[in-house]
């Protein structure tokens, strides 16, 4: 097998997704021409953006022929009622067949919802037309959430997904180490969890921005990350991109082992770049 990426990923890359936040629809609308129809585009909730413009941003989404995949952040909402208006308001944008539901930052939560599973089993997603349902996966760990509370909580959502008759689907946190993936993909299947698998993978972006994500979500120190990743700390204001990453999956997947595996990018704001290194593999 040739050990370049044109090669060895477009089977992984055939249905990637991509992450954006409400403020980057302009750079979406840039990159339109580089992005695959039918791309799923997830729509972060983050606190300090109001609910319109995660509505906006969704409503370009589906407006430029993508499938919007908006984020709940269960702990930030603060009411029944106010989901139930978001959700009403997706439904009415055409936005709300998929979703993905994230337990949230705060510590304390904000509303009735203790946690993604909670919301999961509220009944609401249903009531305004969810279908798809995405939660999270930590291959490295949570900084705050230790390992069985982890394992627990991805094995009742998937429990809850099936109960509920809901189709889903797992994002994993970005990492730069191929091992601790697969290693954790692999454990995933042995405990009965068969939904697809999106692997988080930093797109291509400026190393000093690489770094501090990492070092804010806990996914390994800086000299690990370079030695790994393929890039020099000595050159702080350089790019790196996924290159050996991807392409060190792409050699390693296994579908026997590893089940439904597909990328998931986080775009850290350079949608177009990370569209652009997506079209120049395929």
């Amino acid at each position: 097998m040739s050990d370049t990426p044109t090669t060895t990923a477009p089977r992984l890359l055939d249905d990637f997704s991509l992450e954006m936040t409400g403020k980057d629809v302009a750079h979406l609308e840039e990159a339109r021409g580089a992005i695959p129809p039918g791309t799923r585009i997830n729509i972060t909730f983050l606190g300090n953006e109001p609910p319109e413009l995660r509505l906006s941003a969704a409503r370009a989404a589906a407006r430029l022929g993508f499938v919007p995949v908006p984020h709940l952040s269960a702990r930030r909402l603060r009411s029944r009622a106010e989901t139930a208006e978001f959700l009403a308001a997706l439904r009415e944008a055409g936005a709300a067949e998929e979703v993905f539901v994230v337990g949230g930052d705060p510590a304390v939560p904000q509303g009735p919802y203790a946690d993604a599973l909670s919301l999961l089993r509220s009944g609401l997603l249903q009531e305004y037309g969810v279908r798809h349902v995405g939660v999270s996966g930590y291959p490295e760990g949570h900084p705050a959430i230790g390992e069985p509370v982890l394992w627990s909580a991805i094995e009742e959502k998937a429990a809850a997904l099936r109960e509920q008759g809901l189709a889903g689907g797992v994002i994993t946190q970005f990492g730069f180490d191929v091992e601790p993936v697969l290693r954790w993909v692999e454990d995933l299947r042995e405990r009965g969890v068969d939904l697809p698998v999106r692997v988080g993978v930093p797109g291509p972006a400026g190393v000093r921005r690489l770094l501090s994500y990492a070092t804010r979500f806990g996914v390994g120190t800086g000299a690990g990350i370079a030695r790994k990743y393929g890039f020099s700390l000595t050159n702080l204001m350089g790019t790196a991109g996924p290159d050996r990453f991807v392409r060190a999956l792409a050699e390693r997947y296994d579908a026997g082992r590893h089940g439904d595996l597909g990328l998931h990018f986080y775009t850290f704001g350079g949608i177009g770049a990370t569209a652009d290194w997506v079209a120049a593999q395929t």
